[in-house]
């Protein structure tokens, strides 16, 4: 998820920005970004959502700063946020833009601005933090997650599977994961396999299909059914199971 800022010139429009579009852009008008550890930047070019927010600001005769700051969300769970700082140097001046790895370091820069140090007064809310985005619970794959979705539910045979509300959601899927899911078998004798497809959406919200293959149909082919939960799934492996002498 991307929150723009009214604040840079560059910010683009249209699609949003991917986790990586957004990093280079970033580090591409930074006139420090030189000085970023590659132990920090590195594991950003994997990122699978990222957030920016306005953390404080204040503008004075001419003068402005700012303070962004901006979060991308690995597939571990796990989060890496970069400080930056936009200002000018002269009132009505060219705005310079400076990134830190650390909220202390971006204070301390400002602190060397012609402007008032940072006080709660200028504190402003946090527009949409990173934190309103539940740490992943599965270890992603990046690639190919929309069509691995439009495919898996194309080859569903059951007609109460997820409907176009789902198949809009998945289409912005931008990982996923397939694990199997074992339990207490229906039967024994029937042969059965449950497959759970997780999907990361572009604004960090997880979806789960649940799979069934079996092949308890009267010719003894392979079928696919898809469901939206595993309660679903399994009841229905219990409705087939049923029906088969």
């Amino acid at each position: 998820m991307s929150v723009p800022y009214e604040t840079a010139a560059d910010e683009p429009s249209g699609s949003p920005e991917t986790p990586e579009e957004h990093l280079m852009r970033l580090l591409g008008r930074s006139l420090n970004s030189f000085e970023l550890p590659d132990e920090t930047i590195r594991p950003l070019d994997c990122a699978l959502a990222h957030d920016t927010s306005l953390h404080s600001a204040h503008h004075s005769a001419g003068l402005h700063r700012e303070t962004y700051r901006h979060t991308w969300l690995l597939a571990d769970g796990t989060a890496v946020t970069l400080w930056e700082l936009v200002h000018n140097t002269v009132p009505g001046g060219e705005a310079q833009h400076e990134v830190y790895t650390d909220e202390d370091e971006v204070r301390a820069a400002t602190s060397r601005l012609a402007l008032p140090p940072e006080t709660p007064e200028f504190e402003l809310p946090v527009l949409a933090p990173l934190s309103t985005i539940p740490a992943p619970r599965h270890a992603y794959v990046r690639g190919g997650s929309a069509d691995h979705a439009r495919r898996l539910l194309r080859r569903a045979e059951n007609t109460d599977r997820p409907g176009t509300d789902t198949a809009a959601l998945l289409a912005t899927a931008s990982a996923h994961q397939i694990t199997q899911a074992f339990g207490r078998p229906v039967r024994a004798e029937l042969p059965y396999a449950l497959y759970e497809h997780a999907f990361l959406l572009f604004d960090g919200r997880e979806i789960s299909l649940w799979e069934v293959e079996h092949t308890a149909t009267p010719d003894g082919r392979h079928m696919c059914e898809v469901y939206s939960s595993e309660a679903e799934a399994r009841g229905a492996m219990e409705r087939r199971a049923a029906q088969v002498p």
